[in-house]
């Protein structure tokens, strides 16, 4: 039958062996028979425990995505007849939420007649994004979309 390399339960190399061997070194130990690397010429096998294998699999996958960290978008919502302190807040808040590391979704609404100057809503989309250039980079926008101009930033 075909060879195998064989890893005993130690870590220890034994080196290539035919297949039943393997089988009949794994059944003394009273251990599994694990192929480790299938794809390599021979496949490599190791004699384990396969429950703690699979478990320590486990283990180190969960401990790797406690280390990933995701990204969330944060929302700002603004007004065109927005007083200087609201404006003021509102960058603020947004300044928190980048230095946490989240992206920032600025949205302005427009209702009613307030359509007709959109060109104060981009005015005031612009000085949000220079109010915060220092910390952040335009990721998209200001863009109108609807009855909202949609401005992304993300941390530089």
């Amino acid at each position: 039958m075909s060879p195998v390399r064989l890893i005993d339960q130690n870590g220890k190399q034994i080196g290539i062996v035919p297949i039943e061997e393997a089988i009949r070194r794994a059944e003394e130990a009273e251990l599994d028979l694990v192929e480790v690397a299938p794809n390599s010429k021979p496949p490599v096998c190791k004699i384990l425990d396969f429950g703690k294998y699979k478990y320590e699999l486990a283990k180190k996958e969960k401990e790797t995505k406690k280390k990933q960290h995701t990204i969330t978008t944060k929302e700002v919502r603004l007004r065109p007849k927005i007083e200087e302190h609201d404006f003021m807040f509102k960058s603020r808040n947004a300044r928190k939420f980048l230095e946490n590391g989240d992206r920032v979704k600025v949205s302005l609404f427009f209702r009613g007649r307030e359509m007709v100057h959109k060109e104060l809503g981009f005015q005031i989309m612009e000085r949000f994004r220079d109010e915060l250039t220092d910390i952040a980079k335009v990721e998209r926008g200001p863009k109108m979309e609807g009855n909202q101009i949609i401005l992304f930033l993300t941390k530089k």
